[in-house]
């Protein structure tokens, strides 16, 4: 791919706005393709993945072969494995006989492709994207005075930390899990810590401080809405859901068993690795030998209401299946409850060509296009609703952008799989 068209005054085949591992994925899979001219911008000053989860042996949960590239071209320069060989780690990932990479690897695989590729403008926010009815151009403007003419755009935004309603404008110190690294020994400080939510980042950070609860003396509190603090399900004919046939299948339903199913599915892809929560319960056996350790486990808790006075949390949550009502106090409060995609503004003059179903969110097609062309905007994750639970899976990326390259170009570029499953999931 150019990063720019061979006449300057010419547009862009695409702009890619925001660099999460879907984009980028997007400009490595691009790259060698010389018929395609595109720019990736990005606010950020470099590629982060989620730096505030960098605990110390947090992994992927899913494999190595997931990577920006591997699935759509084992091939490309932009593996994983290429990126262990440049950094002379590949005998001992080898060695280490584990598939999973490390978080913090994973982001620096990451800012290792992103800084080989001549498309990408770090430091640059997009502020509006208005199209041109004479030209058929969208037009991106920029921070920076820039505006950017293309053909084609990718959305690559990706999703937000997501704050419950009863904890908005909470004051105090309360954070998202997000940017739990940088205030983990503020909270260390505190006499009482309570963490919200249940899934793999609510588990990582629940070990972390239950490793060190006897070093501190603090109590420290887990509670979710949950029913139970439940596992990843990992099966391999579970894991055939994230798959081309899945997808066929899923996005044909009709709306509202879409949307059913995406909130019956939430087990596939938000669960706790089953190592870890048997690491968890190991921990506190050990630790309750020497007595009671300063800690609760609560589920089928739903936060309702939170107060913060005099440096203290009074949170308010509802025992659903008893019904019950009670409060807990906490110096400190750890909100692990996810991200939301939310539709960026700059999208705001050119909402009348964007489709939308009858919730308001994007009606997404199958080929991820979002606009009434079918074939002009494209949107990378967000889509739960329309494509499941392949659409966060970092494994279905290359998928992903297989299929927007195909219709960037007009053909098919990298081969783009359809039968892969050996069950079948419609009649």
């Amino acid at each position: 791919m150019t990063a720019r068209p061979e006449d300057p005054t010419a547009p862009y085949d695409f702009v890619g706005i925001g660099l999460g591992p879907f984009n980028l994925g997007l400009a490595c899979l691009t790259e060698p393709i010389a018929e395609l001219s595109g720019v990736f911008l990005e606010s950020k000053p470099d590629f982060s993945w989620h730096p505030g989860m960098f605990l110390d042996g947090a992994h992927l949960q899913t494999p190595f072969m997931s990577d920006l590239v591997t699935l759509a071209d084992p091939t490309s320069p932009y593996s994983f494995l290429n990126y262990l060989k440049e950094k002379g780690r590949l005998y001992s990932f080898y060695i280490r006989e584990n598939f999973y990479p490390l978080r913090v690897e994973y982001d620096d695989y990451c800012r290792w492709a992103a800084h080989k590729l001549g498309s990408i403008r770090f430091g640059t926010t997009v502020t509006e994207v208005t199209y041109d009815e004479s030209d058929e151009l969208y037009l991106v403007r920029t921070d920076t005075g820039d505006t950017y003419r293309a053909r084609h755009l990718v959305l690559g935004t990706g999703t937000r930390p997501h704050i419950p309603e009863a904890c908005r404008d909470l004051g105090g110190d309360v954070l998202h899990n997000s940017r739990y690294l940088e205030h983990r020994e503020a909270l260390q400080r505190k006499k009482s810590i309570t963490l919200v939510g249940s899934g793999q980042s609510a588990a990582e950070i629940y070990r972390d401080l239950l490793g060190e609860i006897d070093v501190h003396g603090y109590q420290l509190n887990w509670v979710t809405r949950s029913p139970r603090f439940f596992p990843l399900e990992y099966t391999k004919l579970t894991l055939e859901m994230t798959s081309p046939d899945y997808i066929d299948y899923f996005h044909a339903l009709p709306e509202d068993t879409r949307y059913r199913l995406t909130e019956q599915q939430k087990g596939l892809f938000k669960g706790i690795d089953s190592a870890l929560i048997d690491e968890i319960f190991d921990l506190l056996y050990q630790k309750n030998l020497a007595g009671p350790v300063p800690t609760r486990l609560l589920t089928n808790s739903a936060l309702t209401g939170a107060v913060h006075e005099d440096g203290v949390y009074t949170l308010t949550f509802r025992q659903e299946e008893q019904g019950t009502d009670f409060q807990l106090r906490s110096e400190g409060l750890i909100l692990a409850t996810g991200y939301r995609y939310n539709e960026p503004e700059f999208l705001a003059p050119v909402r009348h060509r964007l489709r939308y179903d009858s919730r308001g969110n994007f009606d997404i097609g199958r080929n991820y296009a979002v606009d009434v062309t079918g074939r002009g905007v494209f949107l990378q994750n967000g889509g739960v609703h329309a494509h499941s639970i392949t659409s966060p899976d970092l494994g279905m990326g290359p998928y992903r952008n297989s299929c927007i390259i195909r219709e960037l170009l007009g053909r098919e570029y990298y081969p783009v799989e359809k039968t892969i499953a050996f069950q079948e999931f419609s009649v």
